[in-house]
């Protein structure tokens, strides 16, 4: 009988790490507000696609075309990710929340000229499907 419970213990305690260790979906959209040096800020958009711990995706900000990450990756609630455009490359490392809405970001940059900051991306609401037409 001790064995038999010792034996349920084991199994409910694998079942419960083997869950919480389990990757967080960041697929998606996802929008910040981004604050420069001099206090004016901008949106900045993120889009991420997740294979297993694999992450690809784009950033765009207010400047034009989207730029393509490098180096992504997910750890059960972590990520992090590179961005590099005209010579700089920007670190990204985040954590997402319990409910897979929110990542605190925090960013660190190779450029003097391009301080580090911390930002929260905040996942897009997925579109509402349009009212259909009453019938004429």
């Amino acid at each position: 009988m001790k064995r038999q419970m010792l034996g349920a213990l084991a199994v409910l305690v694998t079942a419960l790490t083997v869950t919480s260790a389990r990757a967080a979906d960041v697929t998606g959209n996802w929008t910040a507000e981004m604050t420069t040096p001099d206090g004016n800020s901008f949106q900045i958009a993120f889009t991420f696609k997740q294979d297993g711990n694999a992450l690809t995706g784009t950033v765009q900000g207010p400047q034009g075309d989207a730029i393509d990450i490098s180096n992504g990756k997910v750890d059960g609630n972590k990520i992090s990710f590179d961005v590099s455009f005209n010579g700089i490359t920007i670190s990204h490392e985040g954590t997402v929340n319990e409910t897979g809405d929110e990542i605190e970001m925090t960013t660190k940059s190779d450029s003097a000229d391009f301080p580090g900051g911390k930002m929260t991306l905040k996942r897009a609401k997925a579109a509402e499907p349009a009212a259909a037409s009453p019938p004429r």
